[in-house]
């Protein structure tokens, strides 16, 4: 798993909620450690201090008249303070950074999904996340009804949208990476074990 140069590399994982994100992260973690590769594992949003407080009013089902813009900005503000605490620093370390989410989500969810236009994204992301772009990126790509399906109990704020939204949300994914020869596309129907080896694949060049 050492074919490419994973030292000071950034590897996101994207996709749907209940896609199986945050597991990949941690078994790839897991995976590189036993390489003897150091490894730093965060998430979005959170990810530090004031991430982490962020998250939870995002989250919130209290907030319900959190205005889409209102939405984006706090993501916004969570990239930032990551980025400078977390995923620079430790670039710059020579770890490889595993991140469950980036700045691929905000285009998919605030632009398809909430319809806030691309151009204001990007412009914001390019400023929070210092211009730094994944270097390879795991798209666990599933259908919206079976993602949904996955949910337990009623879900934080977001994942209490409908089926429709889900819909714009996938489809902007598919939109946005159709092109790039970053991101790896990985049916997310598969078990946990054959997500895993498929991410391992790529790793191996």
């Amino acid at each position: 798993m050492r074919r490419i140069e994973l030292r000071s590399r950034l590897i996101v994982f994207e996709g749907l909620d209940f896609t199986g994100k945050t597991t990949q992260v941690r078994l790839l973690a897991e995976r590189l450690q036993r390489a003897n590769l150091q490894v730093t594992t965060t998430r979005e949003p959170g990810g530090t201090h004031l991430g982490e407080k962020v998250r939870k009013e995002i989250l919130s089902t209290e907030n319900t008249e959190l205005l889409p813009l209102s939405e984006l900005l706090l993501f916004i503000t969570c990239r930032a303070q990551l980025s400078a605490e977390v995923i620079e620093p430790s670039l710059a370390a020579g770890d490889v950074v595993l991140c469950s989410r980036f700045r691929l989500s905000s285009l998919a969810y605030q632009g398809y999904g909430r319809r806030i236009d691309l151009d204001l994204i990007e412009r914001l992301n390019e400023a929070a996340a210092v211009g730094r772009q994944p270097d390879l990126t795991f798209l666990i790509d599933l259908d919206p009804k079976t993602a949904l399906m996955r949910k337990r109990g009623d879900g934080d704020r977001i994942e209490q949208e409908d089926l429709a939204f889900y819909r714009r949300v996938r489809e902007g994914y598919i939109e946005l990476t159709r092109d790039d020869p970053h991101v790896h596309r990985i049916n997310g129907a598969l078990s946990v074990e054959e997500i895993a080896e498929k991410v391992v694949r790529v790793l191996d060049g």
